[in-house]
Order: structure tokens, then sequence, then C-alpha cells
């Protein structure tokens, strides 16, 4: 059976990146739309023609967090933590052209093949930056950006490194005053994964919400949770109707039930961390999570 065409000349076989394979699927609904797979792995949806369309639930969720920032401050300087395709970028560009972002990508040639292939807006809306994740941001100086989203990935897990109390500590330092901060993450039932992430986030941020689909909540299958952080009120009355109106609702966690959802969970800490999670820790379906960018 011949497999679906490509838009263009985009290569039907996968093709060796620095830090393993990318592969590229053509969506049977969409003639210019492709999902791109990182080693085997779920990673960004792309719709050449519709740069807006965003595929995956918790951009969605996501851009709606975001939405009403980029109202308030159209200029705003956006920090993505993990790009591959650049799908969120690209969105975010296609709303507010006014914004300037930035993406980091720790892969090369996958930033480079994002530019080449998925048609990613030029600088200065949009600059790639080949390094990591961490590092980049400690090398920035304080108050350089409003928004910082964190869709970092290294198979099926978020490194360690950008879950930390001190990682957090560099966020909020590197953040404008009342800026935002969203961190992506995939987790099964008892979610102790979530747990620990909103456990750190209240450990440093003033105001803490969790975006998350009930069934997930409830513990009946793994998927994507969102972190949502700032020292600045968010209103969440506005952005919890936005999130129930999606076509896969969400539950969005504030004060109270935010705390308790923490529970007894300890922030997480940077090396050593007696509490660490244990690394062969991973999702228990990773064929069907999407863990987004890298």
């Amino acid at each position: 059976m011949r497999r679906r065409s490509l838009p263009g000349s985009l290569p039907l076989d996968p093709v060796e990146i620095d830090t393993g394979t990318l592969e590229l699927l053509p969506d049977p609904d969409r003639p210019s739309a492709f999902m791109v797979y990182v080693n085997g792995v779920e990673s960004s949806f792309v719709d050449l023609e519709d740069p807006g369309h965003l595929e995956f639930e918790y951009m969605q969720q996501m851009r709606l967090a975001i939405r009403e920032r980029l109202r308030e401050k159209p200029a705003s300087r956006i920090l993505h933590l993990g790009g591959a395709a650049c799908a969120f970028a690209r969105a975010l560009a296609t709303e507010e052209p006014r914004s300037r972002q930035v993406v980091v990508e720790l892969d090369g040639e996958l930033a480079r093949l994002a530019r080449e292939w998925f048609d990613v807006p030029r600088s200065p809306l949009v600059r790639i930056r080949v390094d990591e994740a961490r590092a980049a941001v400690s090398a920035m100086r304080e108050d350089a950006v409003d928004i910082i989203i964190r869709d970092a990935f290294a198979g099926a897990r978020v490194p360690r490194s950008l879950t930390t109390s001190g990682f957090l500590g560099e966020v909020r330092r590197v953040l404008q005053p009342g800026g935002l901060y969203l961190g992506n993450l995939v987790d099964s039932p008892p979610l102790p994964v979530a747990r620990r992430e909103v456990a750190t986030a209240l450990a440093t941020f003033r105001h803490v919400m969790l975006a998350v689909e009930p069934p997930i909540l409830k513990g009946r299958r793994f998927g994507n949770l969102v972190v949502l952080a700032s020292d600045a009120p968010i209103d969440s009355q506005r952005l919890q109707r936005d999130l129930l109106a999606l076509p896969a609702p969400v539950r969005l966690l504030e004060g109270r039930a935010c705390r308790e959802f923490a529970g007894t969970a300890l922030p997480l800490q940077d090396e050593p961390d007696p509490l660490a999670l244990p690394e062969e820790f991973v999702a228990e379906s990773p064929s069907d999570h999407r863990t987004g960018t890298r």
C-alpha cells in the first residue's frame, strides 16, 4: 500500500538528527499537515497552510493562558524552552506578530530542519537558539522576558534539571515582574510528578494553577498537565471559562485546590535530592501520549 505523500518535497523516511531520528507522518484529514515524531514519540503537529492550528490539547490550553497577556502587552518577549517543529511559536506569531520569541532547542540539526521545512517565521519574530534549556536561562539577564514556556522532553520525561526549585528560581529571576511561567508535563496515576512540580511552583511563586483534564485528575488515565505560575494574579475565572469551551474541557485548580493536589509532596531540589523520583520512571504508554516539543 502506497504511503500518503507529504507537502512539497518533505521526506517520508526517517531522517537522522543530532539526538536520534526525525520522522514526518502525513495527516489523513489535512493535506497540508503532518505529525512530527522525534525518536518515535509524537513531538509536534504542523499545518503548513494554517500556522495558527494547534492539534495538541495542552498547546490549546497554553494559548488561552497566554492570550490575555498578549492583549495587555502585544510586544511581549516570549521564551520557549524546547522547540522541535516550533509549532507553538508559529501559532503565537500568527496570533500576535508584535511579540518577539526565542526558541531554545538542544538539537542543532532539528533546529536547522525546522527552519528549512516548517515555515517558522524569521527573526526577529522567532529566533531559534541551539542550547541546553537550563543553561540558556541561567545565562540571561534579570527581567529579560514576559513569558516562559517549558516544553522540553527527553523521551517521555521532562529533564529533571528543568523541574527543580533551583530552575524555577532562575525562571523567576529572568521573568519581568508579573511575568508568566507555563510548564508542560506528562504523568500517570497517581500523578507523583505533577504533585511535586506543583509543590515546587508553590514554593517559588505567589500564584500557581494547574490545568488538567478531569479523567487525568481522577486517575483514570495518563496525559498532559500544564502548570501556570506568576507573582501577579491570574484571571482564573476568564481562563476557566475559556478552558471549559475547548473540545476537551479542562479543569483549573488554584488556591486551596492546588495546595490540596500537591498534598504532602515536597518541592524538587537540585542534586542531591533523596526524594527524587526513580530515573526509570516513564509514562505507562509512551506511544499514546504527546510530549510536545523537545
